[in-house]
């Protein structure tokens, strides 16, 4: 196999669950291919280096073989290498602890302490059975 569709590929890698999601995600140019957007039925060839926008993370990924079938977790390192840079998972991590900072008291559903500290108050409180 010398070319695949990017859609079936990125599906086949499990980048994406469904291929209408790696359809969406060319459409809206979140997909490169050697630094050029990529349509749905742009063709990747073994070597190409493919750059997937899953905001806020850009992760780059080298295609070491191709296929158009679907394949086991567990096989999809002999299929591509992941070549993102560290500062972009480092990114990431910065993503997830700063979304718990910023979220302004009183937003929002109460986190689980808050919700067990109003528990504890209406109970001194007499007001729960």
């Amino acid at each position: 196999m010398n070319e695949v569709r990017i859609d079936k590929w990125m599906w086949a890698m499990r980048i994406f669950k469904t291929r209408t999601l790696a359809v969406e995600a060319c459409k809206k140019n979140r997909i490169l291919v050697n630094d050029t957007p990529a349509k749905p039925s742009r063709t990747v060839k073994t070597g190409d280096l493919i750059q997937v926008r899953k905001p806020p993370v850009t992760y780059t990924f080298k295609a070491l073989q191709l296929t158009d079938k679907r394949i086991g977790a567990s096989l999809v390192p002999e299929y591509l290498e992941d070549v993102t840079p560290p500062e972009q998972y480092e990114l990431m991590e910065l993503n997830k602890i700063g979304g718990f900072i910023d979220r302004a008291r009183g937003t929002g559903r109460p986190t689980k302490k808050e919700r067990r500290d109003l528990d504890d108050f209406l109970d001194d409180r007499g007001d729960i059975q």
